[in-house]
């Protein structure tokens, strides 16, 4: 399987992209675990474009807090799912003049619990809850099994990549989650 970005120059798709490899699993509830560190993680997708400007206050067991802020690029694969990512590292400066950018923005909060990073959402998606494991190799992720626990794996429902949720209000998400038998309440007070 070829990755390649239509936007880059022939032969360049890799030179700064590399393949995303990651699965995500649509969990029922949260994952028992000790929870390492968790981000508060603030994401804006940026009109007309596959760029995603994110602010993340990274905050350890121990009460240590940090921001990071990256400028990401995702290049799905033509038939869905991870494909190539590109990120840039920025100062909160370089963040916050991006940020005027028009933009759809998603809210939600990352549970470390390794190997798994999960994801629960915030207004309007509260009550999503997805878990998300990244690997080294495309042998590690083919290898890794299917977790008891998911309620079905979402990594190449496009559906559930933050592209598609950031535009998904909460009528569209209760049904959605209907669909893998999860009820949510219609008004955003979780499951």
């Amino acid at each position: 399987m070829s990755l390649e970005n239509p936007s880059a120059p022939p032969g360049k798709s890799g030179k700064y992209a590399r393949p995303e490899l990651e699965r995500r699993f649509l969990l029922a509830g949260m994952l028992p675990g000790k929870i390492e560190r968790t981000a508060e993680i603030t994401d804006r997708y940026l009109d007309g474009t596959r760029l995603r400007l994110r602010r993340m206050i990274v905050r350890t067991a121990e009460g240590d807090a940090r921001a990071f802020y990256k400028l990401t690029q995702k290049v799905p694969l033509p038939q869905g799912g991870p494909g190539l990512i590109t990120t840039v590292y920025l100062s909160e400066d370089e963040h916050e003049r991006l940020a005027t950018v028009p933009a759809l923005v998603l809210a939600k909060t990352r549970f470390s619990i390794p190997p798994f990073g999960v994801d629960a959402f915030g207004p309007p998606r509260e009550g999503l809850l997805l878990a998300e494991a990244e690997f080294e190799s495309h042998v590690e992720m083919h290898s890794f099994a299917v977790p008891s626990w998911a309620i079905a794996e979402v990594t190449n429902d496009p559906r559930f990549s933050g592209g598609c949720l950031v535009a998904t209000g909460r009528a569209e998400i209760v049904t959605l989650l209907r669909g893998f038998g999860i009820a949510l309440e219609p008004s955003g007070n979780g499951p």
